[in-house]
């Protein structure tokens, strides 16, 4: 195999924050020595997560075994799964907003056509559905647990709260038509093809809003690894957790 320099498209901030974090996991462990440094190894599973390199190709280029690759990138996944926010902390920073943009997305996974709790029929491939609410600016707030594929946009987010949270913090929230009926501050647009003139000027100025929200989606799909998963489906929630603690941390760094 041919090893040759390569570069990811981070900053320095991502790389701080993660080696900060698995020098004390190193320590509570009692781990005395390793292959890597924890600089080195937060290098390696940066790479894993922007790049989506494989295990294989990590190894060759650290010069490390393909199961200790495995188990430095489960320990750096774990560490920063951990320290994400979550929903109860997500909603207190959001109520200084004036409102916050509710959207969610499929990612692709690695399945066959047997297994249809994960097919979304909607976006015609096998994934995990994952809900992302934004503020007004379309900067990620938080990132839900991942829930088969085949599951409806509404149904994920009550199963995850997210709508009793926006509730009980009276909160706006613009959300497309597939969260019809959510709730009372969740507004949707129009539905129907014959619409009164107001009607589809309404549906213009929100299809506006949405789009600001579409920024995160692509936030999340800058980590090459989210764009086609091929790990276990329990380990992609912490997968998730793990993009949204170094996009967060990067952010107010």
């Amino acid at each position: 195999m041919f090893v040759y320099p390569s570069a990811i498209d981070l900053s320095t901030a991502h790389l701080r924050h993660l080696s900060r974090e698995l020098a004390p996991r190193r320590r509570e462990i009692g781990s005395r020595w390793r292959r890597l440094t924890p600089g080195r190894q937060a290098l390696l599973a940066l790479a894993h997560l922007r790049c989506g390199d494989t295990y294989a190709q990590l190894a060759a280029g650290f010069g490390i075994g393909i199961a200790t690759v495995y188990r430095y990138v489960s320990e750096a996944i774990e560490v920063l799964a951990v320290l994400a926010p979550t929903l109860d902390e997500v909603m207190v920073t959001a109520r200084s907003r004036a409102y916050v943009i509710l959207d969610g997305t499929v990612l692709p996974i690695d399945r066959i056509a047997a297994d249809r709790p994960y097919y979304s029929s909607k976006k015609r491939h096998h994934g995990m559905n994952v809900q992302v609410p934004t503020d007004p600016f379309g900067r990620l707030l938080w990132a839900s647990p991942a829930l088969p594929g085949a599951t409806h946009g509404l149904t994920a987010a009550r199963e995850h709260g997210i709508i009793d949270a926006l509730v009980d913090a009276d909160l706006k929230c613009w959300a497309d038509k597939a969260y019809q009926g959510a709730a009372g501050n969740v507004r949707v647009p129009f539905k129907g093809r014959r619409l009164k003139r107001w009607q589809r000027r309404h549906n213009t100025t929100h299809a506006k809003i949405l789009c600001v929200g579409e920024q995160a989606m692509a936030t999340l799909k800058c980590w090459r690894l989210l764009r086609k998963l091929r790990c276990s489906t329990n380990r992609i929630t912490a997968v998730v957790k793990a993009v949204l603690t170094l996009h967060l941390a990067a952010a107010s760094g």
